[in-house]
């Protein structure tokens, strides 16, 4: 018998496309992993020492959606700071904050809307 053509050499697979196609992944969900700015919200504890109670109430309710009621009358969230620094003999005095239903990221956009206006002791109730 005669072999007319050259003798085949056997090929090994090539892994460079399947080492390519992982780097690729990797740099992905590396850039993937960091879209998201993680920050914190300062909240101060209660203590024995506390103060008592001055002046009228300031209970500011949360609704869902970000509804803000100020001591039970629906308020806009643009004019909260004047109406509750009508009730405030000081930006320092406490401002309560109740959040029933809302989520957190509706108590977190009334706390960061209260503290750019100077109120800067917010209590959480449950």
């Amino acid at each position: 018998m005669f072999r007319f053509a050259p003798p085949r050499t056997r090929r090994r697979p090539d892994l460079t496309p399947m080492i390519d196609v992982v780097f690729l992944l990797l740099v992905f969900f590396m850039l993937v992993a960091r879209f998201g700015v993680e920050r914190h919200v300062p909240l101060v504890t209660g203590g024995a020492g506390a103060g008592e109670w001055t002046g009228p109430a300031r209970l500011v309710d949360v609704a869902p959606g970000g509804a803000l009621r100020l001591n039970g009358a629906a308020v806009a969230p643009a004019d909260l700071p004047a109406r509750l620094g009508a009730l405030m003999a000081a930006p320092s005095d406490p401002v309560i904050l109740r959040a029933r239903e809302a989520t957190l990221q509706d108590l977190v956009a009334a706390m960061d809307l209260l503290t750019a206006a100077g109120f800067t002791q917010l209590v959480l109730m449950d």
